[in-house]
């Protein structure tokens, strides 16, 4: 690999990133890669002197200081126009709380080279220890979406990558074709839903996703006890729909999305009522405006 050739503009957002040494451990094994990369960091708004401490360790990152809390998507795109407007050949996106191995980055852009038809490629995810597979991420590769990964692993005939139709974004290579075709992240998702509405748009400019067994990152996600209330529930299922409804690969009856709405929320008075705030103010022009707008060959939505 012609490392002189091939430009990699590695976007990092931050936020309050300082906990668990999260900065430094991520900054740190990109700065160590056996392949040369620049770095951008885009923080939103941190209050815990993230952006100090980069400043005082890291010169040669680029760091955006940004005023308010853009979210991940947006947060991310600045980092995509510049990835553009420099003619970088790749991006490559990375979680505050994930790291690489040296030999990551050279081992994604060896297998994106082998397999042009791919806008975006994963490795494998691990947790925090490196003595489990990231439990989000193992539910991309069951053979209901990765089909043939685990027969082929436990058989010892491993591919050089699998075709998902979606993989977190804690960690994506993505070409420069990709990012000129499907652009940034759409602004209608600000935290969560974001990455998946991206695939989603990949997809339907007939881009592949994929995840590549032969090398890994490591992803220190915060261990939460999940709690289910009424307003989860409700919060959850309008982000689900909107990220189906957003799918230019889909129709969606309006119909059926409020029928959906209004069996959780008929019980809990509090959630009937938002359901009729709800069904007032949603405007489904809105969406179909951003589906169609999805399916043009658009820089930036």
């Amino acid at each position: 690999m012609n490392n002189g050739v091939v430009r990699v503009l590695s976007i990092i957002v931050t936020y309050n990133a300082l906990r668990n040494n999260w900065i430094e451990k991520c900054v740190s094994s990109l700065l160590s890669s056996n392949f040369k990369t620049d770095i951008i960091i885009i923080d939103n708004a941190s209050t815990d002197n993230t952006t100090r401490y980069i400043e005082q360790n890291y010169s040669s990152v680029k760091l955006i200081k940004s005023e308010k809390n853009l979210g991940f998507g947006q947060a991310n795109s600045v980092g995509l126009k510049k990835c553009l407007a420099e003619n970088y050949n790749y991006a490559f996106l990375l979680n505050q709380d994930a790291w690489v191995e040296e030999d990551t980055l050279e081992k994604l852009i060896k297998v994106s080279e082998n397999n042009t038809n791919y806008g975006i490629i994963s490795p494998i995810h691990l947790n925090g220890e490196g003595n489990a597979l990231d439990f989000n991420f193992s539910n991309y590769i069951i053979p209901n979406n990765c089909k043939g990964f685990f027969s082929d692993i436990f058989l010892n005939k491993q591919k050089e990558i699998y075709e998902v139709k979606f993989v977190n974004a804690a960690a994506w290579l993505i070409t420069k074709e990709c990012i000129e075709k499907v652009g940034g992240f759409s602004p209608i998702f600000y935290h969560y839903g974001e990455d998946e509405n991206y695939c989603h748009r990949a997809l339907y400019h007939q881009l592949r996703i994929g995840v590549t067994p032969g090398t890994v990152i490591y992803h220190d996600r915060e261990n939460r006890v999940e709690f289910s209330s009424p307003q989860k529930q409700w919060n959850n299922t309008v982000r689900a729909f909107n990220i189906h409804y957003a799918n230019p690969n889909n129709k969606t009856s309006i119909l059926k999305y409020y029928i959906t709405l209004l069996k959780i929320s008929i019980t809990p008075p509090f959630l009937f009522k938002k359901f009729i705030q709800h069904i007032l103010s949603f405007n489904p022009f809105y969406f179909s405006k951003v589906k169609n707008e999805s399916k043009k060959i658009k820089v930036f939505l």
